[in-house]
């Protein structure tokens, strides 16, 4: 559950002091793993790690200054990023980077080591060490099991507190329902109830001036102020654009969750669909400029979020579907050929005429489970379809 902050000037560069002091300590641990060898003595865990902290803020006036809660709560997010990458789950923990990765941790009972509190109806204040109450949107209640909460200030220069608690699912109406979602680029996602929903983008005034902070900022000195503010001023827009999709995932991803017992989506690659085609000084790639707008749009159109939100939202009632030939097969008859879709939005079936919106066709395709055989032949689960006769293979 995340809150927007508004921090005062003051308590402002607190907070920035603490992402500092977490950054440092956690460079501070990736640099002791990354001279480990095989052969060598095992590097420090977080029992070391945190005497060798004690010392060090003993001895450094301005490490000190800051919350020790912090800093030990970076160590001991380096020793369970450790952790999850020797099990295989996670990536291995890398540097963090001022501007770039701006944030601390607070773990803790509430009422001592932290609290949150309601002034009015949109206004609340949380309790964080060494800087004192920060006000905070109220937009909801923030559940009494919340043990822990996380600080962050992103590129666009604004503060959120997000506290470490796990909404309640969503319920199913239990009338049995199933529906179907079919991810797009020109249309984001389309029901099998045959609605067409895309997400929101920046407006054409707004993509006019992002156009132009980018030719400004090319012609930036490195390291100068002016840099500077062109950066913020571009990672404003696209917080913009980052915070309209979520809000439009949110509201998409709520009403399946909430009217239907049963969702099903396309079993999508995501990260192979998206990956780069420049290829190698040797194998250069081609269509390098349409392929990277492609990868482009995919992320713009949200479709991991949207499947993730799903999968939480609807625990256990989200099932992933085989996306191959659901374009291209009838939903009426089960014909399948690739002539059936005519256009990007046409559906016409060569063999009933069937005339549909092609992605309302396919997400009633994936609405009805469609699976590819063994032979190649889609099938939904629950009967056999009509389909083009398959070639019969005969010894000799």
């Amino acid at each position: 559950m995340r809150f927007r902050l508004a921090p005062m000037p003051a308590q402002e560069q607190a907070l920035l002091n603490h992402c500092t002091h977490a950054r440092y300590v956690w460079n501070l641990a990736v640099e002791q793993h990354q001279h480990w060898r095989s052969g060598r003595a095992s590097a420090p865990g977080y029992a070391e790690q945190s005497r060798q902290l004690t010392e060090a803020r003993k001895e450094f006036a301005w490490l000190a200054a800051g919350s020790q809660t912090v800093q030990q709560q970076a160590l001991r997010d380096f020793a369970q990023a450790m952790s999850n990458f020797f099990s295989g789950t996670h990536r291995r923990p890398t540097w963090r980077k001022a501007g770039v990765h701006e944030g601390f941790r607070v773990v803790g009972q509430r009422g001592r080591q932290w609290e949150v509190r309601r002034l009015s109806r949109k206004t609340g204040e949380v309790w964080v060490p060494k800087v004192g109450w920060i006000r905070l949107r109220w937009s909801r209640p923030v559940p009494a099991e919340a043990k822990s909460f996380r600080v962050s200030r992103d590129r666009a220069g604004r503060w959120h507190v997000a506290f470490a608690v796990i909404p309640p699912p969503v319920n199913g109406p239990g009338a049995g329902e199933i529906i179907g979602v079919d991810r797009g680029v020109a249309v984001s996602a389309t029901l099998s109830t045959g609605e067409r929903l895309s997400v929101p983008v920046l407006r054409g005034t707004e993509v006019d001036r992002l156009l132009r902070l980018q030719r400004r900022l090319a012609r930036a000195k490195r390291g100068s102020n002016r840099r500077t503010k062109l950066k913020t001023a571009i990672a404003r827009l696209n917080a913009r654009q980052v915070d309209r999709r979520k809000d439009w995932v949110e509201k998409t991803s709520t009403r399946p969750a909430s009217d239907f017992d049963l969702i099903r989506v396309e079993d999508l690659k995501i990260k192979n669909m998206v990956r780069s085609a420049r290829g190698t000084l040797t194998a250069p790639g081609t269509n390098v400029r349409a392929k990277t707008g492609l990868n482009r749009s995919i992320h713009a159109a949200g479709w991991g979020l949207l499947a993730t939100r799903l999968e939480q939202k609807a625990p256990g009632r989200v099932e992933k579907v085989n996306p191959a030939y659901t374009s291209q097969t009838c939903h009426a008859c089960g014909h399948c050929a690739a002539e059936n879709r005519e256009s990007q939005a046409v559906f016409r079936c060569r063999a009933c005429g069937h005339v549909d919106h092609a992605d309302v066709n396919a997400a009633k395709n994936i609405a009805a489970g469609c699976a590819v055989t063994a032979r190649g032949a889609l099938q939904p689960r629950g009967g056999a379809v009509n389909r083009e006769p398959q070639p019969v293979l005969t010894s000799g």
